[in-house]
C-alpha cells in the first residue's frame, strides 16, 4: 500500500470501530491476491469505505470526475486508488475502467444493485456486473452490509453512530459455459446469481 492509501485505510479502520462498532464477518474468504470483484448491497455513501476496509488488500474504487475538485481531499483521491470516470457516458466509462481494473490483477468494489436503496431493502440487480464478470472471469465476494443505511441513509443531513456489520460469503467463481447463449439475458442472470447471494448473507446470531 502506498502512504496515502495506507493512512487513509487505517485512519478509516480506527473510525469505522469508533464510531460504529465496526465488524467484518468472514474476511477471511477475500482472496489476497490476483483480479477481483467485491460485490456488495448498496445502502449509503459510507459503504466504498467500509467495504475497502473490510479487506487486507488494496481496493479500487470509481468515482465521477467532479470528485477530484473537491477542496483537500480532492488531489489526494488518486493516490487512494479512486479512479475518475467522465460524467458523460458514465456508465459504459465505468464498466471499461472495472474491467481494465481487475484485469490488472486488482480488486474492486462493485455494487449489483446499481444505485443506494431508498429504503434499505435489497434492490434487483442490473446487468452491468454479469458483464464485468463476463469480461474479466475474475472470482467474485458478495458481501452484505448492515446499519450503513440506519447510520446515513440517503438525503439525511447527518450521521447516526450505529452498529455496522459487514458480512462475507463464500467466493463465486464462473466459466465459459456458464455465459453461452444470448449477452444481455446471460449478464442479467449472472448478475442476479450474484444478487441471491448477496440476499442469503445474515447477521450472524
Amino acid at each position: 500500500m502506498g502512504l496515502v492509501y495506507q493512512t487513509g485505510y487505517y485512519l478509516s479502520r480506527a473510525l469505522a470501530h469508533c464510531c460504529f462498532d465496526y465488524r467484518v464477518v468472514g474476511r477471511d474468504k477475500i482472496p489476497k491476491e490476483g483480479g477481483l470483484i467485491l460485490a456488495m448491497n448498496h445502502q449509503s455513501f459510507l459503504d466504498p469505505p467500509l467495504a475497502g476496509i473490510a479487506c487486507d488488500r488494496e481496493i479500487f474504487y470509481l468515482a465521477r470526475k467532479s470528485l477530484l475538485k473537491w477542496p483537500v481531499l480532492g488531489p489526494l483521491f488518486p493516490k487512494m486508488n479512486v479512479v475518475p470516470v467522465d460524467e458523460v457516458g458514465a456508465d459504459m466509462s465505468a464498466l471499461k475502467t472495472v474491467i481494465k481494473v481487475v484485469k490488472s490483477g486488482n480488486g474492486t468494489v462493485i455494487f449489483p444493485e446499481g444505485t443506494r436503496s431508498r429504503n434499505g431493502a435489497l434492490q434487483p440487480a442490473q446487468p452491468g456486473l454479469g458483464l464485468i464478470i463476463a469480461k474479466t472471469m475474475a472470482p467474485v465476494v458478495p458481501m452484505r452490509i448492515f446499519g450503513a443505511f440506519e447510520a446515513f441513509p440517503a438525503k439525511a443531513k447527518r450521521v447516526s453512530f450505529v452498529p455496522i456489520t459487514v458480512v462475507v460469503g463464500d467466493v463465486m467463481r464462473f466459466n465459459n459455459e456458464d455465459f453461452s447463449g444470448d449477452a444481455k439475458t446471460v449478464y442479467r442472470k449472472i448478475s442476479e446469481q450474484v444478487m441471491e447471494r448477496i440476499e442469503s448473507l445474515q447477521l450472524p446470531k
